[in-house]
Parts: C-alpha cells; sequence; structure tokens
C-alpha cells in the first residue's frame, strides 16, 4: 500500500495528473512477483477450441418422429437445430440455453408419452375385462 501510495504522490507533485493504469499495472507486478522494473503484465489463458455442448438432435428427432405428444417433440427438435446452429457460429452460451430446453422438452415428451402408453394400456385392459364379464 506504500508503494501506490508513493506513486501517486510523486505523480501528483509532477503537476501532471495521476497515471492510474501504472499503478494498477506496478500493483498486478508486485503480486505476480516480477521485478518492479517491469511496467506490462500479459496474462495468458488457454481456452479449448471446441467446447462440447450437447445439442439433443437425434433425442429430438426420435420424439418427434415416434413419440410428439403435444407437438414436444417438434419444438424440442426445433430448439436442438437453433443450438446446433449457435455453436457453429461461436456462441457457447446462447448453444447451452437452447440445448438446456431443448433437453427439457424432450424429457418432458418422453415421460408424458410414456405416461399415455401406460393409460392407454391400462384402459384397455380395464375394457377388456369389463367386455369379458357381460
Amino acid at each position: 500500500m506504500n508503494h501506490t501510495s508513493q506513486a501517486f504522490i510523486t505523480s501528483a507533485g509532477g503537476g501532471q495528473p495521476p497515471n492510474y493504469e501504472r499503478i494498477k499495472e506496478e500493483y498486478e507486478v508486485a503480486e505476480l512477483g516480477a521485478p518492479h522494473g517491469s511496467t506490462s503484465v500479459r496474462t495468458v489463458i488457454n481456452m479449448p477450441r471446441e467446447v462440447s455442448v450437447p445439442d439433443h438432435v437425434v433425442w429430438s428427432l426420435f420424439n418427434t418422429l415416434f413419440m410428439n405428444f403435444c407437438c414436444l417433440g417438434f419444438i424440442a427438435y426445433a430448439y436442438s437445430v437453433k443450438s446446433r446452429d449457435r455453436k457453429m457460429v461461436g456462441d457457447v452460451t446462447g448453444a447451452q440455453a437452447y440445448a438446456s430446453t431443448a433437453k427439457c422438452l424432450n424429457i418432458s415428451s418422453l415421460v408424458l408419452s410414456i405416461l399415455m402408453v401406460v393409460v392407454t394400456i391400462v384402459v384397455v385392459v380395464i375394457i377388456a375385462l369389463n367386455a369379458g364379464r357381460v
């Protein structure tokens, strides 16, 4: 803290406005342990080129073709295609948002379709049992 206050007083004493960027850089250099004489700090962050974002296109297509309960499979397919488009453009955040929506719609479509099949089987069995009694 004493180091930054000295730099502020030194630059203010010369009649010029204080150089806040220089003070910030010197503080960062002191934190990193580099020599005090260097004035620039370079930070390199290695980012992976391809971030894996599942777009659920195949699952959405399956729900669209076979178990399209209230068109949820088709809507999920539309969101999956949007997710793939965002991924191709490089917008990872947008791709993740669309993929998440497609996943929720696919789960909803799958659960509702399975419930519909189970209810249909139960109703057919009940009708068949009642028809056998008459």
